[in-house]
């Protein structure tokens, strides 16, 4: 699944070349998560004014209104002066006088969202719990600290479930967690102001890092340019069950916590 820094690099590496451009087509494939919420013809001749993001959702700004992608299971955008006929997995064009942006999305658990502004009810649902951005100031760290207190649950599971921090997927989470020294089962409430500082930093360090490096490219991501990330290639525990850890050598360990594989060193992670 894409996670934040796959979503934040995509959004990138097609916002700047889309901004300004004038809509002149959409076409919708096979039907997604939920409904787009607008006639697709009700787009044309709109003007793309900013691509943001909140979380793993992009928020394409309109003129009038704003268009909400999430990316799913495994969905990608590519964006491109000419891009060939849609494919099968091809579900959402969005034809701009710049080129076209488009989501590809064999799995369909992704969305394309028309809302006319982020007030809306349907906004709101899918945005408004959704926790601080960790790449900004947001990610204060006392509010931080103050958040896990209210959790009895392992601090990995608290993490993935985004009231936290926003964004801190699987992969990021082992690392992040691995980087602090934090053990994934350890309860959040159970952490040390000195502890849950470490791993406010941690993850900070480890999704700027995946940021910088393309994001993982585990099967298929690449941006919206076509480009893979690379961050998979540098992982501490992530995907090395069984491997020796970089700094003490012991095997990396795997276990499952709410059907997702977690990967941590039982030396140099402390519950």
């Amino acid at each position: 699944m894409p996670e934040l820094p796959e979503v934040e690099v995509t959004r990138r590496s097609f916002a700047h070349a889309i901004e300004n451009a004038t809509v002149q087509a959409v076409r919708l494939g096979k039907p997604l998560r939920w409904p787009l919420g607008c006639a697709p013809e009700l787009l044309v001749g709109r003007k793309v004014l900013s691509v943001g993001r909140r979380g793993k959702y992009l928020l394409i700004g309109l003129d009038h209104g704003v268009v909400l992608v999430h990316l799913g299971m495994s969905g990608s955008l590519r964006f491109a002066p000419v891009l060939p006929a849609a494919g099968v997995h091809d579900h959402f064009d969005l034809v701009t006088s710049l080129g076209t942006l488009r989501l590809h999305d064999p799995r369909r658990f992704g969305a394309v969202v028309h809302v006319d502004s982020l007030d809306d009810p349907q906004a709101r649902r899918l945005l408004g719990r959704l926790g601080p951005e960790p790449l900004s100031d947001a990610f204060d760290v006392a509010q931080f600290q103050a958040q896990l207190k209210r959790h009895q649950s392992a601090i990995k599971t608290v993490l993935l479930a985004g009231e936290a921090v926003v964004g801190v997927g699987n992969i990021y989470a082992s690392e992040a967690l691995f980087l602090a020294g934090i053990r994934p089962t350890a309860r959040a409430a159970r952490l040390s102001r000195p502890r849950a500082a470490r791993l406010h930093a941690a993850i900070v360090k480890v999704l700027g890092q995946a940021v910088t490096l393309g994001g993982s490219t585990l099967r298929d991501f690449s941006s919206a340019s076509g480009q893979a990330g690379h961050f998979q290639l540098q992982t501490m525990v992530y995907g090395r069950a069984g491997l020796p850890c970089h700094l003490c050598a012991s095997p990396v360990r795997l276990i499952k916590q709410g059907q997702r594989s977690t990967f941590y060193c039982a030396t140099c992670q402390k519950p």
